[in-house]
């Protein structure tokens, strides 16, 4: 299997620490508002990838974390804690509103078919393994105490920008609009491990410390949960492309001078999901969330093939119109599958195991989601019987997450007690091969109802959904002959 690594900018061959076995780390929301579609893409691509590993026979332990303290709104030292900020827009406590959002996040998350991670850890669970890592990078040399906070000092690193090669001069404080400088850091790097009173003296959330009263910054979170549940060798760390700096960026600073060894060698980072008029984000135009799909009448599900059409690593645009035609390819593979009988013969080993192969093969090349749903219509043309074809959706759906199955089986279910409800007498369908179909010649039967009442906008309609099922049909006299093309 071969993986794209960010911090080498090359496809490797994922390798882990203990053979057959995966230590992931994937960072999971700050829970103060809704998580809008575009965070969603993130965990929706770590879910297959996740769900792959599994697939492919490794054992995996997935951590991930609940930021429910100290991530400010700059991603860095600036600004104020985004926990508080949903605080007050809501008149709640920090902790209603994390509370009220964590569930909402896993409300999606179950809407989306994303499995909840191994370990799910909220921030404010470990502010004692916190301390314990920051005083041992004081120790050692790697941190210090100024104006009341504990800074990382990014000096003591022989290379700090790990997965970009920045200009320093782009960078400095001073340069940034609307940046005050920290005049207590060292370095114009250096990054907070521990807040005190000297900055936000309203923050909701504070703790003891040898350094006085405070809370940890938003790094030192993410590294300490995954080193308490992943152990000191991470194998795959993954989160959105706009996590890479600086919070992974911190993460390995931290991580690794703590550990005195190498942490983590494979980092995956999803692309962006953007708009028209640029990156999705909370503060700007219409607010995306799942809810908002669902009242729209969309099916999440169909949000996530949509997500899956497009490669993890690749920008990907969100309009009404894109997930408009995603729904159609959606429903399209839905409806050829329910076309198909599960109980037609008997699952063929060797057609099963090939196709499970080209999945594979498609996967293990970075992960390329547009080739393994290419697959899928391969299952489903494939010159084989029903119960094979179905064996080998069910086996891609594993991972891919769309409940493919499921909902063919709800479909054929729904056509078979119309056509007990409503039969056409007196209507003959036939096949043109002489096989029987009982699906497709039921929606043969309501279509010659519908036309029956002078209804030919829901036997066009019926027309199409056997089209794209690949069956033909021809009106003849006192019935209608149909064929599959």
């Amino acid at each position: 299997m071969y993986l794209y690594n960010s911090a080498t900018h090359r496809k490797e061959e994922f390798k882990t620490h203990t053979p057959g076995h995966v230590e992931m780390y994937t960072c999971g929301p700050t829970v103060y508002h809704f998580a809008h579609i575009g965070n969603l893409r993130s965990y929706i691509m770590e879910d297959v990838l996740e769900k792959y590993l599994r697939f492919a026979g490794y054992d995996v332990n997935r951590v991930m974390n609940i930021t429910d303290v100290g991530h400010l709104t700059s991603d860095a030292d600036e600004g104020e804690d985004k926990m508080l900020k949903g605080a007050r827009r809501e008149h709640k406590t920090v902790m209603e509103i994390a509370q009220y959002y964590t569930e909402a996040f896993f409300d999606d998350c179950r809407k989306l078919n994303i499995r909840r991670p191994d370990v799910v850890q909220p921030a404010t669970g470990m502010i004692d393994d916190y301390i314990r890592i920051v005083q041992t990078l004081i120790d050692k040399g790697h941190a210090y105490v100024a104006g009341g906070n504990v800074y990382f000092d990014t000096g003591t690193l022989d290379r700090y920008y790990v997965f970009n090669d920045h200009n320093e001069e782009d960078l400095a404080v001073g340069v940034r609009e609307g940046v005050e400088e920290d005049t207590n850091k060292r370095n114009k790097n250096d990054f907070v491990l521990w807040f005190t009173k000297s900055k936000f003296e309203d923050q909701a959330l504070k703790w003891d410390s040898p350094w006085g009263v405070g809370y940890p910054g938003w790094h030192i979170e993410c590294s300490g949960i995954s080193m308490k549940y992943n152990g000191e060798y991470l194998d795959l760390h993954c989160g959105g492309v706009d996590n890479a700096f600086p919070h992974h960026t911190n993460e390995i600073a931290q991580s690794e001078s703590y550990l005195g060894h190498p942490w983590c060698p494979h980092w995956c980072h999803v692309a962006h999901l953007n708009t028209a008029d640029g990156k999705m984000s909370k503060s700007k135009g219409e607010f995306l969330t799942v809810s908002l799909l669902e009242e729209k009448g969309y099916d999440p599900l169909a949000y996530r093939f949509f997500c899956l059409q497009s490669h993890y690593r690749k920008n990907l645009v969100f309009s009404w119109d894109n997930l408009d035609n995603a729904v159609v390819s959606y429903n399209k593979l839905i409806a050829r599958l329910a076309v198909l009988d599960p109980a037609d013969g008997a699952v063929d080993e060797a057609v099963l195991a090939e196709l499970k192969g080209k999945f594979q093969k498609a996967m293990d090349n970075d992960l390329n989601t547009p080739n393994g749903i290419t697959v899928l219509y391969d299952i489903l043309k494939a010159k084989t019987n029903g119960a094979t074809c179905w064996a080998a959706v069910a086996a891609l759906d594993e991972v891919l997450g769309l409940k493919l199955c499921e909902k063919a089986a709800d479909q054929r279910a729904r056509e078979a007690k119309a056509a007990a409800a409503a039969p056409v007498a007196g209507f003959t369908v036939v096949s043109e091969s002489g096989e029987t179909d009982e699906a497709v010649e039921t929606l043969i039967r309501h279509r010659a109802e519908a036309k029956k009442v002078k209804n030919f906008a829901e036997a066009d309609r019926i027309r199409d959904e056997l089209k794209a099922r690949g069956v033909e049909i021809t009106d003849v006299a006192g019935g209608a002959r149909w064929r599959r093309v």
